[in-house]
């Protein structure tokens, strides 16, 4: 029998949904309730298809349910998977009354995510994320979408989940680095809103590495709350919403520099946000004991602390030019004002970012 732990609510009015978190919920928890049709699709791939898969399949009783499986990795997020997903809809005659579950990682959510907002111009899609970074981050909010060869996520679409299920149970079968990737996006909600909680995972980052699982149910819930709060604010990130970005801006950079899978997402972000708060000090808005707390957080959660040594400032400033958040061609990148307190701004001194590169970047232009 499953244990709920938490249940929080993602309040957008009508399109409002809610969050699951607890243990044991694959295979027991009855999520046909958030499908109107008859027809499942559930989309994973060939890593949690075989542990998993059929869990899934039993949570929605009475259903149709049929599957594709993708291949695993950031390399695969592109068009020509995504046409797998649309491949097996058609080959099965889903129609637009279908519901898309995305049953994987981050990649896997933000396909099906994508391949649901744009399958009959838009049908019904749930979340059932295994990892911790897609369970933290982004399961939560709608943002879909693939890989374009320049730049990371710049095709997609926001379409919102009916349902995120979170079986913590699922986090048991990571490797470490994939939880230290996770561990990136949690540290982040406590740099940006919530300093009570960077002080909880100070005292706590030991038990999550560890894989503890009231630890880390904690953290989830405290990063999902953190994540509804924001959404609800600001869906379409017009505002407030950009500053979940911090660190993603350097990291996205890493991560099309190395090639997508090179490096895990949430090693790119924990890097990112240490280039982020050096950035922030330089430009003296917090002091160099809190560059050093957040130095020290993201290296105790087994992050890399700095880019790839072949990496160079050009590469960056090439890369970062393409980032969404840029404006007429204004780069665009989210700082820290204090610990707790971040802030999306074009006005960053072009003397002060370049030093924090050539300070970072072993080899000069």
């Amino acid at each position: 029998m499953y244990n709920l732990l938490h249940e929080l609510l993602v309040d957008l009015g009508e399109r409002s949904y809610p969050i699951i978190i607890g243990e044991d919920l694959l295979g027991d928890y009855d999520l046909s309730g958030y499908v109107a049709g008859s027809q499942v699709m559930i989309v994973t791939n060939d890593v949690v298809g075989p542990l998993y898969l059929e869990q899934a399949k039993a949570c929605f009783p009475g259903k149709s349910v049929d599957t594709v499986v993708l291949p695993d990795g950031e390399k695969h997020k592109d068009w020509q998977t995504l046409n797998l997903i649309f491949d097996a809809l058609l080959e099965k005659r889903h129609t637009r009354k279908t519901t898309l579950v995305a049953l994987g990682g981050g990649v896997v959510g933000d396909m099906a995510g994508f391949a649901a907002a744009s399958y009959q111009r838009g049908v019904p899609f749930l979340q059932i994320p295994t990892t911790l970074l897609s369970q933290v981050d982004s399961s939560v909010g709608g943002k879909t979408g693939i890989n374009h060869p320049l730049g990371k996520n710049m095709v997609g679409a926001f379409h919102q989940p009916e349902a995120v299920l979170i079986d913590t149970g699922t986090l048991q079968s990571l490797p470490p680095r994939e939880i230290s990737a996770g561990l990136a996006e949690v540290i982040k909600y406590g740099l940006i809103r919530d300093v009570a909680f960077l002080e909880w995972l100070e005292q706590a980052i030991d038990q999550l590495i560890a894989c503890d699982s009231k630890a880390l149910a904690e953290a989830i819930f405290r990063s999902c709350a953190c994540k509804a709060d924001v959404v609800a604010q600001d869906e379409r990130e017009s505002g407030l919403r950009a500053t979940l970005n911090l660190g993603h801006t350097f990291g996205h950079a890493i991560e099309t520099f190395v090639g997508y899978g090179n490096w895990l997402h949430g090693e790119a972000v924990g890097t990112g946000m240490i280039m982020a708060a050096d950035l922030s000090a330089r430009e003296g808005s917090i002091n160099q004991a809190d560059y050093a707390r957040i130095v020290r957080i993201v290296s105790r959660a087994s992050l890399p602390a700095s880019p790839p040594a072949d990496m160079k400032p050009a590469d960056f400033m090439n890369l970062m030019a393409v980032d969404k958040k840029n404006v007429d061609g204004r780069l665009t990148l989210v700082l820290l004002r204090s610990i707790g307190d971040a802030v999306v701004t074009a006005e960053a001194s072009p003397k002060n970012l370049a030093a924090t590169l050539k300070a970072f970047c072993r080899q000069e232009n």
